[in-house]
């Protein structure tokens, strides 16, 4: 497909998107912000994010990345629990750096989850791109656990899965989505840089 096809495939596609769609885009990235100001509106806005998506992934055949939102809804509610919680008025949950146990645990958790989600869409589903669609919803499994304990790499795992996603989407006519990953992903460099500076002030303070 050269510049012009993908031009004439993305103003026909921005044509057809619908107004869940919007809706979804505009929740998304708002739950995004909130993530990154470290405000609990990350999870209410959040599951309207979810809840749209779930319906426009299996209507797109994206079946793992459905299954994602599945998930991030049931984690919503446990986040949502954890950030909540607070002693003389200070939330008890503060923002730390993953150690080397941290990181093996998170490797185990992603690799595992691809493995198994691929297993599922070849053996299970009419899904096209099982490859690509289990390696996203792995990334967005293990970002998710790690944001629910304010763990400063959940943004290195948004990361990756944003940067996957954006062609994905694309690839299956999700275009106004697909831009909602490159507005994630600068929004995601974003917020490590202001988890960390945060982290950092919190280390010295």
């Amino acid at each position: 497909m050269n510049l012009q096809e993908l031009y004439r495939q993305f103003i026909t596609d921005i044509q057809q998107t619908g107004w869940l769609e919007a809706i979804a885009v505009v929740t998304g990235i708002a739950s995004v912000i909130y993530s990154r100001l470290e405000n609990i509106l990350v999870y209410p806005v959040g599951m309207i994010n979810t809840a749209i998506s779930i319906y426009l992934y299996l209507t797109h055949g994206l079946y793992a990345d459905a299954s994602v939102n599945l998930y991030y809804t049931v984690m919503s509610i446990i986040g949502w629990i954890m950030w909540s919680q607070k002693r003389e008025g200070r939330t008890l949950l503060k923002i730390t750096k993953s150690d080397s146990k941290d990181w093996r645990n998170a490797l185990f958790f992603f690799f595992s989850c691809w493995v198994i989600l691929f297993f599922v869409l070849k053996k299970f589903t009419p899904s096209t791109v099982p490859v690509a669609d289990s390696f996203t919803s792995a990334a967005a499994f293990t970002g998710m656990w790690l944001m629910n304990k304010k763990k400063l790499e959940n943004w290195t795992w948004w990361i990756i899965l944003d940067l996957a996603s954006v062609p994905l989407n694309f690839y299956k006519h999700l275009v106004f989505l697909s831009f909602q990953y490159v507005v994630f992903l600068v929004l995601a460099v974003m917020g490590y840089i202001t988890w960390k500076k945060q982290l950092t002030s919190h280390a010295t303070a």
